[in-house]
């Protein structure tokens, strides 16, 4: 692996903190020069706005232009899917001027899927520590500028952690669901992973998910949604979200008795299968404002 630069002409929707701020990643930094470095896969990269363009430095495993446009998912056309949201209500047309930087990374399926076990009932401080643990210990060291950065992980590299091994990296409850769910995924028969972003059917790949150890219904629109399965249609719900529906459509005196369904039958009705990015501009809009 070498060190690699691409500069990009300033892209729409492409705010540096819209994108690492809005809880759909956890292993990247702000620095002090505002810019952001990040690990994901076998990649270490620095992220900066510069004069009206953006300029991405760093260790890359591939072609860093390649690698950046896969990742950032820079060949979607964001400003055509704003376009159709804010003519949906007043509320979507505030929280994209709020978030209008958003970009729904493509992560790593399996990367994902760990991750967002380690988040159940978790802040996002202490989720970054346990995973940056969990890559100290068990990744790959990659060293850049005389820094150690550490890969997440894969299965294999996990096959012989114990549950112990995991509680002291300050796992918690979750420390039995990662382990289950890693052996879970190495058991499972070849390229399962693979046929999960092969299916096109939400529904039965939701259910596949579902029968992994710390995977709710939450966890499970939140791999759908932040992985490279790439599903838009899904519509993740935290305390945040069901906040800012209610407010804003249900206006129950007591948001804890909004269900989930209900959350779920206004977002296909609003927002149809672009609901996955409308979540993602008004859970920013309502958790930063």
């Amino acid at each position: 692996m070498k060190e690699q630069k691409y500069i990009m002409e300033s892209v729409d929707s492409f705010e540096l903190k819209h994108i690492f701020e809005c809880g759909q990643c956890f292993r990247w930094n702000l620095q002090e020069d505002g810019s952001y470095t990040g690990v994901f896969l076998n990649n270490v990269l620095n992220v900066k706005k510069e004069k009206g363009k953006i300029v991405f430095e760093g260790i890359c495993e591939k072609d860093i232009e390649k690698t950046v446009k896969d990742y950032f998912d820079l060949n979607r056309d964001y400003k055509n899917i704003k376009q159709k949201l804010v003519l949906i209500d007043e509320y979507m047309k505030k929280s994209i001027y709020y978030g209008n930087g958003i970009r729904i990374l493509n992560q790593d399926l399996w990367e994902t899927i760990i991750s967002f076990i380690i988040s159940a009932n978790n802040n996002i401080p202490r989720i970054k520590g346990i995973i940056e643990r969990l890559c100290k210990n068990y990744g790959k060291k990659i060293t850049w500028k005389e820094n150690e950065y550490y890969t997440f992980p894969t299965a294999e590299m996990l096959k012989d952690v114990t549950v112990e091994e995991y509680r002291k990296l300050g796992l918690g409850f979750r420390d039995i669901r990662v382990y289950e769910t890693t052996h879970k995924i190495l058991n499972k028969e070849d390229n399962y992973l693979y046929k999960l972003k092969n299916n096109p059917n939400t529904n039965e790949v939701r259910e596949e998910l579902l029968k992994l150890s710390g995977v709710g219904p939450k966890v499970a629109d939140c791999i759908l949604l932040f992985s490279d399965l790439k599903r838009f249609e899904v519509f993740p719900v935290d305390v945040w979200v069901r906040r800012v529906i209610n407010d804003l459509y249900i206006h129950n005196e007591n948001e804890n008795k909004v269900s989930k369904k209900q959350i779920e039958t206004i977002a296909k009705e609003k927002f149809g299968n672009l609901a996955g990015i409308a979540q993602q501009y008004l859970f920013y809009w309502r958790r930063e404002a």
